[in-house]
């Protein structure tokens, strides 16, 4: 493999107005709606020059959210501070800002669609 492994990322939600919400009072970013048949995508920011991937929200028919075996870590300068935000935002923290070591701290989430998310950070 040439290729950091994820190129791309989606989270599949229900209501797409609340979700949006969310990700960006989280983040304090704004999404980009994407013109798409048949569903409806809201894709965060680029930055093709840095390194990671990007993504977007989904809402399709037939394709639920939550309860699905898939977890995405978004980078932040202070995990906490996301998780935080997340409360606020109408999500929950599903478990606190912990130690994984060398490798940083990580804090787990559920967005307003009950899809867990992570969040990652070296401090």
């Amino acid at each position: 493999m040439n290729n950091n492994p994820v190129c791309w990322f989606e989270i599949y939600v229900q209501d797409m107005p609340r979700a949006r919400r969310f990700y960006e009072a989280v983040f304090q970013t704004q999404l980009t709606q994407l013109e798409t048949p048949d569903m409806e995508m809201w894709a965060f920011p680029m930055l093709p020059e840095r390194p990671g991937a990007t993504g977007s929200l989904v809402k399709m028919p037939g394709v639920p959210s939550g309860a699905n075996s898939v977890l995405v870590y978004f980078s932040c300068a202070d995990c906490a501070i996301e998780a935080n935000r997340a409360t606020t935002a109408g999500g929950r923290i599903f478990k606190e800002k912990f130690s994984i070591g060398q490798y940083g701290f990580i804090a787990l989430v559920v967005d307003t669609e009950g899809n867990m998310i992570g969040l990652h950070s070296m401090q």
